[in-house]
């Protein structure tokens, strides 16, 4: 898919593939926060003239395919989405209505990886990783029950 933009002087098409936590790896992007959570992420993306092509929330982490144009750093938006949207989770989903900075919901740090010509494979990566996990999770627990007969 060759979806090239433009700035003033300049044509681009620069996508990452990007993935973050909650912080300790806490399952809790469920229920309505994670209905919530994409819009939100869309519109911090939009603000920094920015797309998110993809993404998936998982309870425990973020998949997200960014479409980021070259005068901001991918760190840059990465922070502004994980700040703005950590206050937002404080303030509609915590009970703190002021003064709350959102310093403690997401982990620090974040997976980056340029999309050249694989975009397609991303793009279904991050569609499939949901039924992947549930995939490995079933073999962990099989393999513990084969381990250790006695566990229910």
């Amino acid at each position: 898919m060759d979806e090239r933009q433009s700035l003033n002087h300049t044509v681009w098409d620069c996508k990452f593939h990007i993935v973050w936590i909650p912080k300790y790896r806490r399952k809790v992007l469920y229920g309505q926060l994670r209905k919530h959570l994409g819009e939100v992420f869309r519109e911090l993306a939009r603000q920094k003239e920015s797309r998110v092509l993809e993404g998936h929330l998982m309870p425990d982490h973020v998949h997200m395919l960014l479409s980021v144009p070259p005068k901001y750093s991918v760190a840059h938006v990465v922070g502004f989405i994980k700040g703005k949207s950590a206050i937002h989770i404080a303030r509609n989903f915590s009970g703190h209505k002021k003064n709350f900075t959102g310093q403690h919901f997401w982990a620090r740090g974040y997976y980056v990886s340029t999309v050249g010509r694989d975009e397609e494979t991303v793009r279904n990566y991050i569609k499939q990783q949901e039924k992947e996990d549930q995939r490995v999770d079933q073999l962990k627990r099989f393999n513990i029950q084969l381990l250790n007969p006695c566990l229910p």
